[in-house]
């Protein structure tokens, strides 16, 4: 395997790629003229932050859990880098929502669009833990993909209420 990455930089790839999630959420509430879809879409951007706060914490836990276990491991991929990778994410491929939004008006429309995407972000994270070779990182990408799963779930059980 040419390139390997760390838990720690899939951490700080998966911060990017919830922000970017937040900021086309955001984008797309504001697009919505039905208050409910907006207000919809403003939930999955909260979603998206509260995840970046999930994903620092565990950045934070694990470099304090390396530093004492004396495993000073550098980040081995830059930000330039951590922000190319998170672009070719779910939300990076398709930054402005007025491109998928068009079409769909209904909120069960909307809530499959929501679960595409985070279904996107579990098989990209997948995709990732190629480039782990430590277990205990391969661990904390689990957690990530778990923390994606309950989103899938909160959304579908959503759409069972809006079909």
């Amino acid at each position: 395997m040419d390139t390997e990455l760390s838990a720690f930089d899939v951490l700080e790839i998966a911060e990017r790629i919830e922000r970017n999630g937040a900021k086309f959420y955001r984008r797309a509430a504001g697009l919505m003229d039905d208050a409910d879809l907006s207000t919809l879409f403003i939930n999955l951007a909260q979603w998206e932050m509260r995840h970046v706060e999930i994903f620092r914490q565990m950045k934070e836990r694990l470099s304090d859990s390396r530093w004492d276990k004396g495993e000073l491991t550098p980040l081995r991929i830059d930000s330039r880098a951590s922000s190319v990778m998170a672009g070719l994410a779910v939300f990076g491929m398709h930054p402005d929502p007025r491109e998928e939004l068009d079409a769909r008006r209904t909120k069960a429309d909307m809530l499959r669009m929501a679960v595409g995407k985070e279904t996107d972000s579990i098989v990209y994270y997948l995709g990732l833990k190629d480039f782990v070779s430590n277990a205990a990182d391969k661990q904390v990408i689990d957690e990530v993909i778990a923390e994606e799963k309950k989103h899938v779930r909160i959304l579908m059980q959503s759409l069972e209420h809006a079909a």
